[in-house]
């Protein structure tokens, strides 16, 4: 396993893999949700790149990119055993050189739910994804569906700039109580953390309520709402019954939806999502 931090170290390198190529992108303190991306890429392609990189541009002001926690050893040795082929982990100076003044944004997408709540914030997701693209040539790059918004935003980018690769949306990885695995969990005390799990009971009642026959779209975020307001621990951001596509907010489901919320359990902010249809 290669492990480099300059751009053109990776290029170098890059030039050395012939076949497919599978790329990883991540922030870094790596779990279970993480490696099965990995093991997807693995699996699909001949090579496999995973990039390590906090992205200070998709941090707010007020959000936690000087907390948000970082183990380099940690992560390497829980990728060092799946056959990856090379991991980037450049700097922040390698990815935003003094003078930088581009940028990559996807427009309406962007608008509704986490980029309401976060003013900015894709507008980094969108840049650093292309740049990632960029450096490392992939033929599939993988993320997961627990950023629902994010992947949505991701295939349109893809979309509209041609880029020569294939977006892999790999399912939500779940601790055994439903939880949906995130780097964030690590701050969550005892009692929120047992409370979080109000997050997938809530998606899940709606996914019944849907699968008993209902469509109307506001009885479905009604049951989300009523489930999140039964936890005294838990404060709720938004719900969302939107287009699985567009992302715009439904009044009947007659397609493909995404259920979505923001929660907070003291002040670790957690996200999840379920598809329906």
């Amino acid at each position: 396993m290669n492990t480099l931090t300059t751009l053109s170290d990776l290029r170098a390198a890059r030039l050395s893999l012939k076949g497919t190529v599978g790329l990883v992108p991540t922030m870094g303190y790596l779990h279970e949700g993480h490696l099965s991306l990995i093991r997807q890429a693995k699996a699909e392609c001949d090579h496999v790149i995973v990039t390590i990189f906090v992205n200070p541009t998709q941090f707010g002001p007020s959000e936690d990119l000087s907390k948000y926690p970082r183990d380099l050893e940690r992560d390497l040795n829980l990728i060092s055993p799946l056959g990856v082929d090379i991991v980037w982990n450049p700097t922040a100076e390698v990815m935003y050189p003094t003078g930088y003044q581009t940028w990559v944004e996807v427009e309406a997408m962007t608008q509704p739910l986490e980029g309401s709540m976060r003013p900015g914030h894709f507008k980094g997701v969108t840049t650093v994804v292309a740049k990632l693209f960029n450096a490392t040539q992939p033929d599939k790059a993988y993320f997961g569906q627990k950023d629902a918004q994010q992947a949505a935003v991701i295939r349109q980018m893809v979309r509209d700039l041609n880029f020569p690769l294939e977006v892999m949306i790999c399912p939500t990885t779940r601790e055994a109580d439903g939880l949906a695995m995130s780097s964030r969990n690590k701050y969550l005390s005892e009692a929120e953390r047992k409370a979080a799990v109000v997050l997938f009971r809530s998606l899940s009642a709606a996914k019944e309520l849907y699968e008993s026959g209902e469509r109307d779209a506001e009885k479905i975020r009604g049951k989300m709402k009523e489930i999140l307001a039964s936890e005294p621990l838990a404060q709720t951001q938004y719900v969302s019954c939107a287009d699985y596509d567009t992302l715009a907010e439904l009044n009947e489901i007659k397609g493909k939806a995404l259920l979505s919320m923001a929660v907070f359990l003291g002040k670790t902010r957690l996200i999840d999502n379920f598809i329906l249809g």
